[in-house]
């Protein structure tokens, strides 16, 4: 199986929000995903606040998922950065409704 963006993308958003219950593709918290060379990943992403506790467990059900397409966890880099600040704009539309926004 050949790993793109759009695959990488597609198990990210399976990842949830672990207060939210929603993905966190859904909710606008990635904003970027990188195919680098040696076969490595990077994803640039966000969390809703600053210092939310919770990216330990996103952190590790990223790998998780990601694992299951042959991407081992030695391969994936993470950027969090808060610029620009998430906002509820980031949203998608199916958030937004499940969130009653």
């Amino acid at each position: 199986m050949k790993i793109t963006e759009k695959l990488i993308k597609s198990k990210l958003s399976e990842v949830l929000d672990p207060e939210l219950n929603i993905s966190i593709v859904d909710l606008g918290l990635v904003y970027k995903i990188e195919l680098l060379k040696a076969n490595r990943t990077k994803i640039t992403m966000t969390l809703t606040t600053i210092g939310c506790p919770l990216f330990s467990l996103i952190e590790q059900e990223i790998k998780s998922k990601l694992k299951t397409i042959g991407l081992p966890n030695e391969k994936i880099e993470f950027e969090l950065t808060f610029d620009p600040p998430w906002s509820m704009d980031k949203m998608s539309e199916r958030a937004k409704a499940m969130l009653g926004i």
